[in-house]
């Protein structure tokens, strides 16, 4: 029997690809595969609880037991808009190390809860080549399945019982890292400022910390007339706090994503 592997996040898209996989293959040799970064929204266990007695099929909830923070400080490295080892270090390789442990990758498919947008779709390669010997499946970017909205997944969730992560309905992209994920953008930073600045002010001082530790290292970046500078999270408060920004008055150097997180679109 072929053993079906779910790289469950917690976001929207990973729900959406586990409910078709249960819906094709059932659910007696499905796992959902979760990873805790020890920052999650605690909103985020509740939907991940909620589905998995929608689907009958227990969490099986994997941990380095560090936090993102933790990582940094350990390898003296602060992530960053473009580099963030916390990725690799509180999901992939304890996923890995799951997956090696119980699943024999002869008779083993992982699918990965990608959203259908051609940004996620052009990860697809480097998925696959990361997971490998793992045969690795896309269900939402399938030809077969048709092309839905972040909102149509979440209202297919309600649909079925099961109400989202309340970070989307706070405005949020994503449902990873209790939105203080370093790769996020200086738009989400200032979101989470207005509306959680409680967490903006623990991200704020964990890097702070660390730029003691490190050196002038940051999260963002911001580009004023085709120059890079660094833009610690205490400033881009400040500044927003006292003129909030027009959009587009600044940006962000581009982010280059691996693609190998449980769903880099949760």
């Amino acid at each position: 029997m072929t053993a079906h592997v779910v790289q469950f996040s917690g976001g929207i898209g990973s729900f959406a690809a586990a409910v078709r996989v249960a819906k094709k293959h059932g659910t007696t040799a499905l796992t959902l595969l979760i990873a805790d970064t020890g920052i999650e929204d605690p909103d985020l266990w509740r939907f991940a609880d909620d589905t998995s007695q929608l689907l009958g099929v227990p969490l099986t909830r994997v941990a380095d037991g560090r936090t993102p923070w933790q990582v940094f400080r350990d390898k003296r490295f602060l992530g960053n808009d473009r580099l963030a080892p916390c990725t690799k270090t509180l999901k992939q390789i304890p996923c890995r190390r799951w997956m090696e442990t119980h699943k024999d990758p002869a008779d083993t498919m992982v699918y990965i809860g990608i959203e259908s947008t051609l940004r996620d779709r052009a990860r697809i390669p480097a998925i696959a080549r990361a997971w490998k010997p793992w045969r690795t499946r896309f269900p939402l970017c399938s030809k077969r399945e048709p092309q839905l909205t972040k909102a149509d997944l979440l209202q297919e969730a309600r649909a079925l019982g099961v109400e989202p992560p309340r970070l989307y309905a706070m405005g949020f992209s994503h449902n990873n890292c209790g939105a203080t994920c370093v790769r996020a953008g200086m738009r989400q930073w200032k979101h989470l400022l207005d509306v959680m600045p409680d967490r903006y002010a623990h991200a704020e001082a964990q890097e702070e910390a660390l730029r003691r530790l490190l050196g002038p290292v940051t999260i963002l970046r911001q580009r004023r007339k085709g120059v890079s500078h660094p833009l610690p999270l205490a400033e881009l408060r400040r500044a927003h706090q006292a003129a909030p920004m027009l959009p587009g008055e600044y940006d962000t150097a581009p982010t280059d994503r691996d693609g190998t997180t449980n769903e880099e679109a949760r």
